[in-house]
Parts: structure tokens; C-alpha cells; sequence
């Protein structure tokens, strides 16, 4: 029988991660969206705590957890906000890119511009973006076109495109932002949330790429995304829970101590049974995400599919449960005192930012007919 059960030192750092997100993450979390970037003070801890490093590799100053124990801890600390969360800065989504290449040479040569996020790294994976080409020019490449957003965008100072060239070869490529001159940001508030996140979109107008940019090709870049693309998956939609469970603890202690016609809003049936609902979405989430990640952790067949399944039914419950938490408030849910309308807009803005769960199911579909997810041979 499987176990979720974390051993007693996961507990204790699980334990300090929520604590954090209580007593740290959440009271500064409107001054954060308000000034769209993550205190640096807060950066610091949360580095110096090592919770920015949750997927790196050891040699990179990481702790290269296990995805079981990293969900928890992601889960634990989006409860306090995930809008912060997003927003900080270092590798990011392409964390998992150092963890399988630890000791890549070109890697290797930024490692000490990087590590403590000195400097912030942005993931664009290019699957099903038709807007943006990369042309085979001989032994190099340009890149034209716009991306979908892209979070930590605004200040990334380098960027990994995953994707595939205009002879279906697959590629992983390595972008120093800073010296690619045909490489702009273009800014924007996209759905209103996420705000402190550094969404934005990579506008390529001839950006050459030359050989010694390419991180890995053909099969071996196939390879790389294939592992890449669901561990960053799964710990979004891990990231998606926490803010399911600050909602729905929200939603349930205001009806709780809120009265209407001598008694407690909660004890209303139409109330009673949307909360019911929330939970229930909340826990089938959690269930399918620490699932997901086991069986990554295993390197289990089926885990590519279990992935995908918690990230659509993550993306799904998120939105219902982050508005059903605003309707619950009634009024007082689109009032800024409150941090329910924050977490809705949030959570608007992080499914767009993820995949749509039509994009999910034909992802998925593919998979079940034996087609290769998102990079395919032409």
C-alpha cells in the first residue's frame, strides 16, 4: 500500500515551511503584489532556510529533495501566499535543468553568478507555442517571434528555450538575456494576477543562436524535456493545493464566525455543501499530486500520465475553490481587506501561465495513443 507519510525530519521542515508562510509570507503578501517583486529580506530567509533550493542539485548548493517531500514543502509555503511564491527569484522552473546537467560545462561557467539566486533563470517551454520559430541556419539558429508568458520574464537574466527547429530537431538552448540585443520583454498585468511573479513575454526578432549555445539536441533533448517538463508540471500543481487549502481554511473559519439570522453562516445548507465541495477538491488534488509524485520519484511508466491528470485536476479545483471562496465572503470578497479576491486573480492567472485543461486532456490523449508529448518529429 502506498504511503504518504513523511519521515519526522520531512515534519519538521513541512512544519517550518508553513510557519513561515503564516507568519512571514502572508502578512506582507498585498505590499508584494502592490510593488510586483518579492521583498529582498524575505528572499534571503527563505534562501538561507534552503527553500529556494528544493530542486537543485547538491553540488550547486542545493538539497535535492525527493518530489514527495517537495510538494509537501511547496504546498506548505503557496498557503501563505502564491503570488509570492512565484515571484521569487533564482532558477526557477528550470531547476530541474541543473539537476540533470549538475556539471554541464556552459553551466558550470554561470554557477556562481546563479547559485543563492544572485541571478534568475526563465523557462519557455515552445510546446504548442505556433508563434514562435526556430530556423536552422547551417551549424546555428534564429529565433523570431513571441512567446506565451513566461513567469520571471522581467528579470530574468538568462533564458531556456525547450523546443524544436524548423526540421523538427529538438532543442534545449541556453540564452544570455543581456547580450541578445534582438531580445525584448514585452510587460503586462496578465489576467491581474500573479502580479509580483515577472510574467512577461520574450519578443525574438532575429535572435541568433549559435553551436556552442545548445545545451542538448535530437534525442538527448528529447530526453531532457521529457524529465524536465513533469517535475516542473507537478510542482506547480503542488503549488496550486497550498492555495487551495489557504482558501478553503478561509472560507471556513469567516462563515464559521459570521452570523446571519441567529446563527452561523456555515451552518446554512447552501453554504455547508460549498464548503463540503471545496474540500473535497482540495483533498482529490492532493491525493493525484503526492501521487504523481511518488511514482516520479520511482521513475514509474506511468508517472508522465499521473502527472498530467494532477496538474488538469489541480488547474480545475483551483479556480472553483479560490472563487467559490469569494462568493462564500459574499461582499466582503472583492474587498481588498480580504486576501480571497487576491487569491482568485492568482489563481486565474497561474492556470493561464500552465496549460488549460483542454490543453492538458489533448496532452494527455496523446500520450494514451502512444504519440510523444509536446516535441514530435514533423
Amino acid at each position: 500500500m502506498t504511503s504518504f507519510l513523511p519521515t519526522d525530519e520531512e515534519k519538521e521542515f513541512i512544519q517550518v515551511a508553513k510557519s513561515i508562510a503564516i507568519e512571514k509570507i502572508r502578512p506582507v503578501a498585498r505590499e508584494i503584489e502592490k510593488n510586483q517583486v518579492v521583498d529582498a529580506f524575505l528572499v534571503s530567509e527563505l534562501d538561507e532556510l534552503g527553500f529556494l533550493a528544493l530542486e537543485t542539485p547538491e553540488n550547486w548548493e542545493g538539497l535535492e529533495l525527493p518530489m514527495i517531500t517537495q510538494v509537501q514543502i511547496l504546498q506548505a509555503l503557496s498557503y501563505g501566499d502564491l503570488g509570492a511564491i512565484q515571484g521569487l527569484p533564482g532558477l526557477g522552473d528550470a531547476s530541474t535543468l541543473f539537476r540533470l546537467y549538475p556539471n554541464h560545462p556552459l553551466l558550470s561557467t554561470y554557477r556562481d553568478d546563479i547559485i543563492h539566486a544572485k541571478k534568475s533563470v526563465a523557462l519557455l517551454d515552445l510546446t504548442g507555442n505556433t508563434h514562435v520559430t526556430i530556423e536552422n541556419n547551417n551549424d546555428s539558429w534564429v529565433i523570431n517571434g513571441i512567446s506565451q508568458p513566461v513567469r520571471l520574464a522581467s528579470f530574468a537574466d538568462y533564458l531556456v528555450v525547450m523546443g524544436e527547429d524548423s526540421d523538427g530537431l529538438p532543442l534545449v538552448i541556453w540564452v544570455e538575456v543581456s547580450e541578445q540585443k534582438n531580445l525584448k520583454i514585452e510587460f503586462g498585468d496578465y489576467r491581474l494576477g500573479l502580479l509580483a511573479s515577472g510574467m512577461g513575454k520574450y519578443v525574438f526578432e532575429n535572435v541568433f543562436v549559435s553551436e556552442e549555445l545548445i545545451l542538448a539536441r535530437n534525442e538527448e533533448a528529447l530526453r531532457l524535456i521529457g524529465k524536465i517538463r513533469p517535475r516542473v508540471q507537478l510542482l506547480q500543481a503542488a503549488k496550486e493545493v497550498g492555495l487551495m487549502e489557504a482558501a478553503l481554511d478561509y472560507a471556513t473559519e469567516y462563515t464559521a464566525g459570521r452570523k446571519a439570522f441567529g446563527q452561523e453562516i456555515a451552518k446554512f445548507q447552501g453554504v455547508s455543501f460549498r464548503i463540503a465541495d471545496m474540500a473535497m477538491e482540495t483533498r482529490i488534488a492532493n491525493h493525484l499530486v503526492w501521487q504523481a509524485a511518488l511514482e516520479l520519484d520511482e521513475e514509474k511508466e506511468s508517472a508522465g500520465g499521473s502527472v498530467l491528470r494532477a496538474l488538469y485536476r489541480a488547474h480545475r479545483s483551483v479556480r472553483y475553490v479560490t472563487d467559490s471562496a469569494v462568493q462564500l465572503l459574499g461582499g466582503h470578497g472583492y474587498v481588498q481587506e480580504y486576501p480571497v479576491e487576491k487569491w482568485m486573480r492568482d489563481a486565474q492567472a497561474q492556470v493561464s501561465l500552465y496549460g488549460r485543461e483542454r490543453e492538458l486532456l489533448i496532452a494527455r490523449g496523446e500520450q494514451l495513443i502512444g504519440e510523444p508529448i509536446g516535441v514530435k518529429n514533423k
